[in-house]
């Protein structure tokens, strides 16, 4: 009935390997009839003003945005030619149980937080910026995949208010017991060198922006016309630190 593409290569593999991957999952779709709903993120919207919203350009500069924008342009082009039927459903960072990889906040806060250890952020510590829960991701994609409307064209996932990447260290120390966690910049001067012999980090620079100025997803439109919400913030803390003390711990 549906195929979810939620697979990705890794990130300094992405210019090379996404565009067959698209390629493959739009062939599928074409041949099952399924409809094909992907899973996508903000990069192709590039660096922006404002809150964004599924109408803004697709106008990356970079080239992991640029890759991002030209899947789902390929999707939406077989969809408008009648040949598949295709929908994209877009996450900022995402975090919660099971993500230990793809999240700026998941992959490093909490195991550090837990063991009283201070956290690194790319840019500024301050600044708003959007966190998708990854429950809620499953929940929209789930949901978009049966509804015939919402096919064609791209949805924010229901997503809580921003919060800095201090705030939300705060919050998750919190409801860890942790105590105060530091939270400091990773200067650009530290980045760049780590980044001579780290692929990923040197691939991080790219996106850098996200952390520099406020990142903000408006997911009105979704809310609009749908049933799934974001699960409540405490919720998700409580659900997220949890997986993460018994991982640590085992």
């Amino acid at each position: 009935a549906a195929i979810h593409g939620c697979a990705a290569p890794p990130l300094p593999q992405w210019a090379r390997l996404w565009p067959a991957l698209t390629a493959s999952l739009c062939a599928a779709a074409e041949e099952s009839g399924a409809v094909l709903v992907m899973l996508g993120n903000l990069y192709g919207y590039g660096p922006v003003a404002g809150a964004m919203t599924e109408d803004l350009p697709l106008a990356a500069t970079g080239p992991k945005g640029r890759v991002r924008a030209a899947a789902w342009e390929q999707a939406r082009a077989l969809h408008e030619a009648g040949r598949i039927r295709a929908v994209e459903v877009r996450a900022s960072d995402f975090f919660g149980p099971g993500v230990t990889d793809g999240g700026h906040l998941a992959a490093r806060a909490v195991p550090h937080l837990l063991k009283g250890r201070p956290v690194a952020t790319l840019g500024d510590p301050d600044t708003a910026h959007s966190w998708t829960y990854l429950p809620d991701v499953a929940q929209a994609m789930a949901e978009i995949a049966g509804e015939e409307r919402a096919w064609g064209r791209a949805w924010h996932v229901p997503t809580v208010s921003p919060l800095s990447v201090r705030a939300m260290v705060d919050r998750l120390a919190a409801e860890a017991g942790s105590g105060p966690v530091a939270v400091r910049r990773l200067p650009a001067a530290v980045l760049a060198v780590a980044g001579v012999f780290s692929p990923l980090l040197r691939e991080l620079r790219e996106v850098r922006y996200q952390f520099d100025r406020p990142f903000v997803v408006d997911c009105s439109a979704y809310e609009g016309a749908f049933a799934v919400r974001a699960t409540p913030l405490d919720e998700q803390l409580r659900a997220t630190v949890a997986w993460w003390r018994e991982r640590v711990g085992a």
